[in-house]
C-alpha cells in the first residue's frame, strides 16, 4: 500500500470512529472530513508518523497566506489535533505535532458606534414626539440621553441614585452603612459613578440629557422599596442592566435604527463623537473611566475611519475613477 493510500485509510478509520463511537452528527463529520482532507493535501507524500511540529506550523502559515481567517485556522488545528490524539493510540508517535501550534492572532475588532445623526435621532425620538408621554417613556428617554451624553456603562447607569444620601447604619449593625454607587447632581450638571476597580469619577451631563432627566424626575413615582434609585422598572424597583438593554433594543427597533443597538453602542458613540470633535484622548479616557489609555486608543481608529470616509467623499482625487 502506498503512503498516500495508507494515510487515507487512517483518515477513513478515524472518521468511522467519530460516527460509530462518538456518534457525531453527519454535518460535524463532514466538517472533520474537509479539515482532514486539507491536512492530507498539505502533507503531501510523508506518512502521518513523519509529520512534525514544524510541518504543522508551516501548514497553518500556508492557510493564513491563502487568506483563511484566524477562526477557521483555529478550527482546523483543533480537528487535526484530535486526529493525531486518536492516531497516537493506534501508532507509535513521538508527540502530537499539533500541540503548541496556535492560529494567527485574530484582528482586534473595533467597537461599533453610530453616526452622530443616528445617535441623536435614537436618543431623542419617542417621548419627545408625543404630547403626553407616559412616565416609562420619559424614563427611557432620560436613560438613553444620559448614556449617550456621558458614556456610562449600563451597570453604572442602573446604579445611579436620584441624589446623594448619606447611608445610615442600623443600631443592630453599626458598620452596615453602604455608600451609594453613584448619583445625579442636577445643580452641578454631572453624575458621579463608581466604575471598574471601584473607582469613582465625575462625568458631565449635557443640556439635552439634563432636560430629559428633569422631565422624568417630575413624574417619577416613589420607589417600591423606599429607595433612592434614579431609574425604575415597571414595578417601581431599581432598573436592572438587563431591563435597560431590552428597553434600548426595543426603542432602537421602533425608531428605525438600521443596526442592532445595545447600551455599549451608545458608550462607544459617545467616545467616538467626543474624540472626533475635541481630539482630546486623555479627556475621553477620564470620562470613560479607563484605567489605561490603551483601552481608549481604540477610538482613535474609529476617528480615523470617520476622517477617511469624509476624505473619500470630499476630495476630488481620493478614489480612482
Amino acid at each position: 500500500m502506498s503512503e498516500s493510500a495508507a494515510r487515507h485509510a487512517w483518515l477513513a478509520r478515524y472518521l468511522e470512529q467519530l460516527a460509530t463511537q462518538r456518534q457525531l452528527s453527519p454535518l460535524t463529520i463532514d466538517a472533520y472530513r474537509r479539515d482532514l482532507q486539507e491536512l492530507d493535501a498539505l502533507a503531501g507524500a510523508p506518512s502521518w508518523q513523519a509529520i512534525v511540529h514544524a510541518d504543522i506550523r508551516r501548514f497553518a502559515a500556508t492557510l493564513h497566506g491563502r487568506g483563511l481567517g484566524a477562526r477557521s485556522i483555529a478550527r482546523k488545528l483543533s480537528s487535526w489535533r484530535g486526529f493525531f490524539d486518536w492516531l497516537s493510540q493506534q501508532l507509535p508517535l513521538a508527540a502530537n505535532p499539533v500541540d503548541g501550534v496556535r492560529a494567527p492572532r485574530r484582528p482586534k475588532t473595533l467597537p461599533k458606534a453610530l453616526s452622530v445623526d443616528d445617535a441623536v435621532h435614537l436618543v431623542s425620538s419617542g417621548a419627545a414626539l408625543r404630547d403626553h408621554p407616559q412616565p416609562f417613556e420619559l424614563c427611557n428617554r432620560a436613560m438613553f440621553e444620559l448614556m449617550y451624553s456621558s458614556g456610562l456603562r449600563v451597570s453604572e447607569l442602573a446604579g445611579l441614585d436620584v441624589g446623594y444620601v448619606k447611608p445610615a447604619a442600623t443600631l443592630s449593625q453599626p458598620g452596615s452603612a453602604r455608600a451609594p454607587l453613584g448619583w445625579l447632581d442636577l445643580a452641578a450638571g454631572e453624575v458621579l459613578v463608581t466604575g471598574k476597580g471601584n473607582k469613582m469619577r465625575r462625568v458631565p451631563v449635557g443640556s439635552h440629557a439634563l432636560a430629559a432627566l428633569q422631565a422624568w424626575l417630575a413624574v417619577r413615582p416613589g420607589a417600591a422599596d423606599g429607595g433612592n434609585a434614579l431609574f425604575l422598572s415597571q414595578r417601581a424597583t431599581r432598573v436592572s442592566p438587563r431591563v435597560v438593554q431590552l428597553r434600548l433594543a426595543a426603542h432602537a427597533a421602533k425608531a428605525g435604527t438600521a443596526v442592532k443597538v445595545h447600551p455599549h453602542v451608545l458608550r462607544h458613540s459617545f467616545a467616538s463623537h467626543v474624540l472626533q470633535s475635541s481630539g482630546d484622548l486623555r479627556a475621553v479616557q477620564e470620562m470613560l473611566g479607563h484605567a489605561s489609555i490603551t483601552s481608549t486608543q481604540v477610538y482613535t481608529a474609529l476617528d480615523f475611519q470617520h476622517l477617511a470616509a469624509v476624505y473619500d467623499q470630499a476630495h476630488p482625487r481620493a478614489k480612482a475613477k
